[in-house]
């Protein structure tokens, strides 16, 4: 195995015992990067060989027997919607094309406490708005298992990077399934945690009530580090939550004998992929097989989620995109006549087709004469949602889904049905509804080495126990993963 083929976990025993150096890491990884990228796509931004030397600093404080974090010197990819300072952050759009933020996200600002290196700024949907990263101004990223395939979205550059080795773990963002899903479309493990857990001051804004930063790493164990390092309160934030973190990696290595994984029978599985079906049940199995109980749930309002998220999230990016208008910063359109026509001209170059069509959903139905008939009416249906799930907890530890219908699909496939593609959040899409986290672990693979996911779900600020879970099934699934494309 190369050294970009390991877990951080794993990496940082072995620099510690000596038998590698925090350098050693990072040439591997720019080296894979050099290898990959033309192929890939997976980087908007590259911060290149200048990384090296915050590596030998690392490298010298093990010498000196300092104690560092498992994390320091680890070459980490960041999703293009985390602002970072004096680095372009551009969200994959023509409007920021040339964005440099001056402060941190509070999320790479406690990675940058810890010593981590910015290996560099990945591909995604514009405005994380896209379910399979061809809604990139600058490109798509393509599948590292089948170049002809979508690694899935908005995500898609992050989960790219690190399937392919490129860098060792990634932070995405989740606002309806765009850590979980493209995870599962690139056989990496994915976590979205309870809202409110991570801090989204300094990420750009899709739909604020959905919004949730997680990490996308190689394995479970490497999500417990990234989530302990990123979680905490942040009186920045209004909707952080002021709770402890726990080390979530005492969690691990525990049995989940004697656990009740949900079913939730309203679910239609009928709609998926024969092989996704497949895969789940032989999941399932080996969960009973580890000693935990199967036990059928009601989420009656379940299959009104896509319909429900698909109002709110437009409804809220319709507002949040207002304030990119030509006038305070991004692009400004030459050739105009006055100030509407500013507006206008400004808007219609720098957003994408998605964006555009989301926005007018969204302006729609926030419209007057509207704003009762879907508005209200969907954040109804999202609180009875939220509640079925708060029920449903009361009965089982963790619920049990599949992460997509489908396994990935390929370039171009979805292009022109986008209500096909909004029909490919359905299974991730209720998370987010009911603020509840959830993690993707690989499940299995389909036809042409194509990974397919398993998804777990816990009750609020329960990630300790659905990593639990998630790592029991992960380390007797013991899944023999076929060689890459690139």
């Amino acid at each position: 195995m190369n050294l970009y083929d390991f877990p951080i976990h794993d990496l940082h025993k072995k620099r510690l015992s000596g038998e590698i150096s925090t350098q050693d890491i990072v040439h591997s990884i720019l080296k894979r990067i050099e290898e990959t990228e033309p192929e890939l796509n997976s980087f908007l931004y590259l911060s290149g060989d200048k990384v090296l030397d915050k590596a030998e600093k690392i490298d010298i404080k093990i010498k000196q027997k300092e104690e560092i974090d498992a994390l320091a010197g680890m070459p980490l990819a960041i999703k293009d919607i985390f602002s970072t300072k004096g680095i372009k952050t551009t969200c994959a759009s023509k409007f920021l094309e040339n964005y440099v933020p001056p402060f941190e996200s509070t999320a790479t600002q406690k990675l940058l406490e810890l010593g981590y290196i910015n290996i560099g700024k990945t591909n995604m949907d514009e405005f994380a708005m896209g379910s399979s990263t061809e809604n990139s101004a600058f490109g798509c990223t393509k599948n590292p298992w089948n170049l002809s395939y979508v690694p899935g979205g908005s995500s898609g550059g992050s989960a790219a990077a690190v399937s392919s080795g490129q860098a060792l773990a990634a932070l995405g963002t989740d606002t309806g399934g765009s850590i979980r899903q493209p995870a599962a479309f690139t056989g990496i493990v994915g976590l979205k945690p309870t809202y409110g857990r991570v801090s989204r001051w300094g990420m750009v804004a899709f739909a604020s009530s959905f919004d949730q930063a997680g990490p996308m790493t190689k394995d479970v164990e490497d999500s417990a580090l990234l989530l302990k390092a990123i979680a905490g309160f942040d009186k920045r934030d209004a909707t952080s939550l002021n709770v402890k973190v726990p080390d979530y990696t005492t969690y691990l290595n525990k049995p989940i004998s004697g656990m009740k994984i949900g079913i939730i029978k309203d679910l239609d599985l009928a709609s998926c992929d024969k092989e996704v079906r497949d895969i789940f049940q032989q999941n399932l199995l080996l969960l009973e097989d580890l000693g935990a109980e199967l036990v059928e749930i009601s989420i009656p309002n379940i299959p009104h989620a896509v319909a429900t998220y698909y109002i709110i999230a437009p409804c809220e990016a319709s507002s949040n995109l207002g304030r990119y208008d030509g006038v305070r910063y991004g692009n400004r359109a030459d050739d105009i006549d006055g100030l509407l026509d500013m507006y206008k001209k400004s808007r219609d170059e720098g957003f994408g087709k998605e964006v555009k069509m989301r926005i007018l959903i969204g302006t729609f139905a926030l419209s007057a004469g509207y704003y009762d008939a879907y508005y209200i009416k969907a954040q109804k249906v999202q609180n009875l949602i939220r509640s079925q799930y708060h029920s449903a907890f009361e009965q089982v530890d963790a619920i049990a889904m599949p992460v997509a219908p489908t396994p990935p699909y390929k370039l171009g496939e979805m292009t022109d049905d986008p209500l096909q593609m909004y029909l490919g959040d359905a299974f991730t899409i209720p998370a987010n509804l009911a603020g509840i986290p959830g993690i993707s672990v690989p499940g299995g693979f389909a036809a042409n080495n194509l990974p397919v996911g398993f998804q777990l779900l816990t009750s609020h600020l329960e990630e300790g126990k659905l990593l639990q879970i998630a790592h029991c099934f992960e380390q007797n699934l013991n899944l023999q993963k076929p060689p890459l494309a690139v």
